[in-house]
């Protein structure tokens, strides 16, 4: 008789709690009525000043002491990890810890370093975390899923091989919601993530636990994936920069996922950090390392430093960028909106052309993605759970809040048949298509001679919204159909008073007018907001280099 599944969750989780050194557990943890949580690792009193220095370092600076020897990978692991470790007893946001196998592995970069006095590659001695689903040989990938407990990686996943060959130090592995199509983070092993800016409100999903280490400054660079808005949801909600790039730039082959064998819109992985740099000091690495000779499904695309100096952007002068204000079905909520015009503003005095973006049938490119993820998708996620009996989530609204209206975002749809499916796909090349005329048209209007450069759009119609209430992934999705690369960039956070309600007298339906009046500027209580910079299709290292200079204009904008 198979064993009662929650008995598998429970011993799983007892297994988690037994990894973390005794040492490192918090003995006074901030109360719960405490929601904000970002100051607490500072000021809890395990990290040294030497943890903190290095732990709130930018990703330059880590990388150049790091490669000099004057931090040891030894030194800087440990640091993050007692971060890491911290972050988990805050938010809930681990899923793997392996201390013993990190620590080793910094011991042999610091090893390598002193005997031949050069760094192993242009990530020596940088401690990466990892979303749950990405294989490290010997460790488990469960997946959110009650099933897979217990089944430990043969191999590790070629992005790991070639992370560990360019010197990174994988260390622990991040929290996902089961089945990981949901843009919030729970599942019946590990629990719920929480966002570290308040407790009360979602991490955002399915890369929630990633966003929530990195926004606590516990994993310098991690790596989420991205099938919906899966690294850019959490990033956006926990205030972190957040690329997602397009189809097979970086390799997928030996990680664990949902809907395997549904290749018309796949997932992808990509980087999250607390700066552009280790956006783009991941993705040379990765690119450098060849990954198409170790991932067939990867693009042999090598690294382009002419397309990240912007050659096919005027170099960088006088760009024009687009903002898409809202996608014509549901308008941002007022921080949002304030995010995009703070963006505007700050670009028009770096000296960039900025002109509206009106959407081109976004509607219709929602439906056809999530037909597509329906065509099987409901077969696929109880194929595993039936293995334990564990139920499918249907809702990530907490149970003690169950009486709330349910708030599921995507439902699987009764399965397709394969010519059904192709028209579905059929649709998709001439949704691109169409697309790609649309951009190209700009040229017309942009004052450049050039299609607009880059796309400033909202990644959410509101902040972090609470537990349960992510409703909806529409202003990501959108550029997963398209295949467009996106990179997330924080601008600010909710102000109760700046925020405040404004009237509106038009509507485009009747869910845009409940979402525009339900705004309550106190349920986004220092919630982030952010925008994407979105490019054309393998357009990434571009991407990089435009969203430095939207960063940059936003930080000169503040004075920093």
């Amino acid at each position: 008789m198979p064993q009662d599944w929650t008995a598998l969750a429970s011993g799983k989780k007892a297994s988690q709690q037994a990894a973390i050194p005794k040492e490192w557990l918090l003995f006074n943890p901030p109360s719960l009525d405490t929601q904000d949580l970002t100051e607490f690792p500072d000021t809890c009193g395990l990290l040294t000043e030497e943890d903190i220095q290095i732990t709130t370092s930018d990703t330059e600076t880590l990388l150049s002491k790091l490669a000099s020897g004057e931090w040891s990978s030894l030194k800087v692991t440990t640091a993050f990890y007692k971060r890491a470790i911290i972050a988990q007893q805050l938010t809930n946001c681990l899923t793997e810890i392996f201390v013993e196998r990190a620590l080793a592995r910094a011991v042999e970069l610091d090893d390598y370093l002193k005997n031949n006095g050069k760094p192993v590659g242009p990530l020596h001695g940088l401690p990466i975390s990892l979303k749950d689903q990405i294989n490290v040989k010997g460790i488990e990938s469960c997946m959110g899923y009650v099933s897979w407990i217990g089944r430990k990686a043969d191999n590790n996943a070629v992005l790991v091989d070639i992370l560990e060959s360019a010197g990174a130090v994988p260390f622990v592995k991040t929290n996902i919601p089961q089945t990981l199509m949901w843009p919030e983070t729970f599942n019946h092993v590990f629990g719920r993530t929480c966002n570290p800016h308040n407790r009360s409100l979602t991490s955002g999903g399915s890369s929630g636990g990633e966003g929530a280490l990195v926004a606590l400054r516990g994993s310098p660079v991690g790596v989420g994936s991205d099938i919906g808005g899966s690294i850019r949801i959490p990033s956006a909600f926990c205030g972190t920069y957040g690329l997602r790039p397009s189809y097979g730039r970086v390799p997928y082959a030996g990680c664990v996922n949902s809907m395997e064998g549904q290749d018309s819109v796949p997932s992808v992985l990509g980087p999250l950090s607390n700066d552009v740099a280790g956006i783009k000091h991941f993705m040379k690495a990765v690119i450098d390392a060849k990954p198409w000779l170790k991932d067939p499904l990867a693009v042999r695309k090598r690294w382009n430093e002419e397309e990240y100096n912007l050659i096919d952007h005027g170099y960088g002068k006088n760009l024009c960028f687009a903002i898409l204000w809202d996608d014509g079905d549901t308008v941002p909520h007022p921080p949002i909106l304030r995010g995009l015009e703070t963006v505007k503003k700050a670009l028009e005095v770096a000296g960039h052309h900025v002109i509206d973006w009106k959407p081109l049938k976004h509607i219709e490119i929602y439906e056809t993605l999530r037909d597509i993820w329906g065509a099987g998708a409901e077969e696929d996620y109880n194929a595993v759970a039936i293995l334990s009996g564990e139920p499918v989530i249907s809702t990530m609204i907490p149970e003690e809040q169950s009486a709330l209206s349910a708030s599921e975002w995507f439902r699987p749809t009764e399965g397709a048949s394969a010519y059904q499916l192709w028209q579905v796909q059929k649709k998709k090349r001439d949704l691109r298509q169409e697309y790609l005329r649309y951009w190209e048209e700009t040229a017309a209007i942009t004052g450049t001679g050039r299609p607009v450069d880059a796309i400033i759009s909202p990644v959410a119609p509101y902040a972090a919204p609470p537990h349960g209430m992510n409703k909806s992934a529409n202003y990501t999705m959108v550029w997963n159909l398209l295949d467009y690369a996106a990179l997330v960039i924080p601008v600010s956070k909710v102000d109760e008073t700046i925020d405040a309600p404004k009237p509106r007298k038009e509507f485009y339906n009747d869910a845009d007018k409940t979402h525009w009046e339900s705004y309550n500027p106190e349920t986004y209580k220092n919630a982030p907001v952010a925008v994407q910079v979105i490019g054309r299709t393998l357009e990434e290292e571009a991407v990089i280099a435009m969203s430095e200079l939207v960063d940059k204009a936003l930080k000169s904008s503040k004075g920093i």
